[in-house]
């Protein structure tokens, strides 16, 4: 699996990377350490956290990062997912082979900036991360926060600087005030990309084209809407489920349009002979701007759902004709 270049850095990351939002909520800390022993055999090298994933975060945490106060907990005892990681790379003393992306999550002004990067690194149990991120945008002066954040870029407690769920618009005025002020500038933005939500090819990838900033993009199934198992009955959400722990993820995906894409991804799925969930993944991998795709796996098969889509080769016609689903 040969790494690519995240934006203009000297960060390479695995066209596939695991995305760990879910350990310590979704799977406990025995089923993490599984998922990423598997996916380091298997060439998967990219981890990417924050500081509000996982069992442990606070309400308020959960709250900013869903937008609901409507999180079930699944598990009695749980640890978040950055001192998951931390005690798995320890154990495995495989830190330099990790490429560790973290993120902000409680709050972008400059005085947190700092604290919760430290946070961070001691629950990581790291001296730093390759990248850290703004988990989402917030009323902060954006020049103010990349300032804080070019401080941690100077002190190398981090190598390279992006943004999670920012628009276009927050983006451009992320990349004018690093030019502007002489300041480190995101070279990776993370947002979610899927069929049932495709819309950042059209606004945030142009940009991420022109100047050269890496697109590690998340929800390939749109939070596992695309395995279509779920029905427009939000009572009838499977228990332990994505949707059953987090009901939130129902407001962004569930849509007549949506559900019209299940349909249709079924149709093509039996045709091509494939999964429902591989060829929704092939989709998501198949765009040229999108340097890596963050797979929340809870399972090796998961994973390899994952590895078998990124070798499936979808034409341009076909492709296209999904993008432009439902027609």
């Amino acid at each position: 699996m040969k790494p690519r270049k995240l934006g203009r850095s000297d960060v390479t990351v695995t066209p596939l990377g695991l995305g760990t939002g879910n350990w310590g909520r979704e799977i406990d800390e025995d089923a993490s350490w599984r998922v990423m022993d598997y996916a380091v055999e298997h060439g998967i090298t990219f981890f990417d956290s924050g500081e509000v994933y996982g069992g442990g975060q606070s309400h308020a945490g959960r709250k900013r990062m869903y937008g609901t106060d409507d999180v079930r907990e699944t598990t009695t005892e749980m640890s978040s997912s950055e001192r998951i990681i931390g005690s798995w790379m320890r154990a495995r003393g495989c830190r330099d082979e990790i490429t560790l992306c973290t993120k902000v999550g409680t709050g972008n002004d400059p005085e947190n900036i700092g604290v919760a990067l430290a946070g961070s690194l001691d629950r990581l149990g790291v001296d730093n991360v390759d990248m850290y991120k703004l988990h989402n945008p917030d009323d902060t002066p954006i020049a103010e926060t990349l300032a804080a954040m070019t401080e941690e870029v100077a002190a190398g407690r981090t190598r390279a600087i992006g943004c999670s769920n920012f628009s276009a618009e927050q983006l451009s005025e992320a990349l004018d005030a690093s030019a502007a002020n002489g300041l480190s500038r995101f070279d990776v933005i993370q947002p979610p990309y899927s069929l049932a939500l495709p819309d950042a090819d059209e606004d945030i990838f142009p940009i991420c084209e022109r100047e050269q900033i890496a697109v590690t993009s998340y929800s390939p199934l749109g939070a596992g809407f695309l395995t279509g198992k779920y029905t427009p009955d939000r009572s009838q959400f499977p228990k332990g489920s994505r949707y059953h722990i987090v009901p939130a993820h129902a407001d962004i995906y569930f849509s007549d349009r949506n559900f019209q894409v299940i349909g249709l991804l079924r149709e093509q799925a039996e045709r091509s002979g494939t999964s429902m969930v591989r060829l929704a993944l092939a989709w998501a991998m198949r765009h040229p701007t999108v340097t890596s795709i963050l797979v929340g796996a809870r399972n090796s098969e998961q994973v390899d759902n994952a590895l078998a889509a990124l070798d499936i080769a979808l034409d341009d016609d076909l492709w296209t004709t999904m993008r432009n689903w439902p027609a």
